[in-house]
């Protein structure tokens, strides 16, 4: 134990020395514009409410007792996938207890021995786990970058996966997703999209880029994440029916995991009914996106090229863009920095996400403050 202790603490000294040693913190009282809360959902008290009167529908249960395939199944859990699959304009829908298990469980057991792998160097560490439990070969292709892409799949045996993000949580940016499809479609090659960051923020009734671009039908497997802007937790899985009963018989992640409680389900449920009742909060949330773009290209910010609620300012070095963090929390903004390794070295940015909530004077502050130090 003591070995163990030593080589823990001289790898967590190593981070140290570079900058770069995380922490936990909590800035309730700070404005928020950290979180992933794009829509103001989770802090919604007429939605909690909702929930509320949801769960005391049914069954009083704290706990779902056990996994799916043995005790945690429930009719309503069935008939709240259902409705996901009609948002998602899918045959079927599985849900997951987060985005990042559903991810990990499509890579690994989907794509097989001799398959491969393409992923967006980008992609969120859960893609890449996924494609590391997977026995198919795996590598990335340069960000948003289809010659690449295409280089990468004239090198690839079996059946051919390339795995991407609607909108990545990092640069804000898009995936090409029509140029993709085309492209894939000449190799037919299967596409895996993760839509955790466009659930909720685009879309009807909150249903992504791929549906709101007609596209959900060229694409083999979506993942929906709802700890983002639907305000709750969990995620599903949306394609056929017979993907869905593929990972209910294959998908580690789902087979041996406890499922979600009840109020959890209850949560997903009731938070789509919420989005289809106040559908203008989209439109808010892209007019808060423009206000910062055009403040911040007026004080010639070096912002992200980015078209979504995720924005980002550029400030090389760990140190810096440390610094200008700490600032900001004495300005009374919770802005957090994020660092290399995260991201490339050079690439260091502070990650400025948007919110329905965030008034259009705090916007504007922040951005004058942004001026006056970066």
């Amino acid at each position: 134990m003591p070995e163990l202790n030593t080589f823990l603490a001289n790898k967590l000294q190593q981070r140290q020395q570079e900058n770069a040693l995380r922490r936990l913190t909590h800035n309730s009282q700070l404005i928020d514009f950290t979180s992933n809360d794009y829509l103001g959902l989770a802090h919604s008290e007429k939605l909690f409410q909702q929930i509320h009167e949801k769960v005391s529908t049914l069954p009083h249960l704290n706990g779902a007792t056990g996994s799916r395939l043995l005790s945690g199944n429930s009719g309503y859990t069935e008939q709240v996938e259902q409705k996901l699959a009609k948002i998602f304009k899918a045959e079927a829908a599985l849900i997951f207890n987060s985005g990042y298990a559903a991810n990990q469980a499509v890579l690994s057991c989907i794509p097989q021995k001799g398959d491969t792998i393409i992923y967006d160097e980008l992609a969120h560490a859960c893609i890449r786990d996924g494609a590391r439990l997977s026995f198919a070969n795996h590598f990335s292709f340069r960000h948003n970058d289809l010659e690449d892409l295409e280089k990468k799949m004239k090198q690839a045996s079996g059946r051919i996966f390339i795995a991407v993000e609607s909108y990545y949580s990092m640069d804000g940016d898009i995936c090409p997703l029509k140029e993709l499809v085309s492209l894939t479609d000449q190799y037919q090659a299967h596409v895996i999209i993760d839509e955790a960051h466009s659930t909720g923020v685009i879309g009807r009734e909150g249903s992504g880029l791929s549906v709101s671009q007609n596209l959900q039908d060229k694409l083999d497997v979506r993942i929906y994440t709802f700890g983002k802007a639907m305000g709750c937790h969990g995620a599903c899985v949306a394609g056929s029916k017979t993907l869905i009963d593929f990972l209910i018989n294959f998908a580690r992640p789902f087979i041996f995991t406890t499922a979600m409680p009840l109020h959890s389900i209850a949560a997903i449920d009731c938070s789509f009914d919420y989005l289809r009742q106040n559908t203008e909060l989209q439109h808010v949330l892209q007019q808060k996106k423009e206000l910062f773009v055009s403040l911040g290209k007026k004080q010639n910010l070096r912002l992200m090229n980015s078209s979504t609620q995720i924005q980002g300012v550029i400030l090389p070095g760990n140190e810096q863009v440390k610094a200008l963090s700490m600032h900001l929390r004495t300005r009374g903004y919770d802005i957090r920095p994020i660092l290399s390794p995260t991201v490339p070295k050079g690439s260091e940015r502070l990650r400025i996400c948007l919110h329905t909530y965030n008034s259009d004077q705090e916007i504007t502050s922040l951005v004058n403050d942004l001026a006056s130090k970066a």
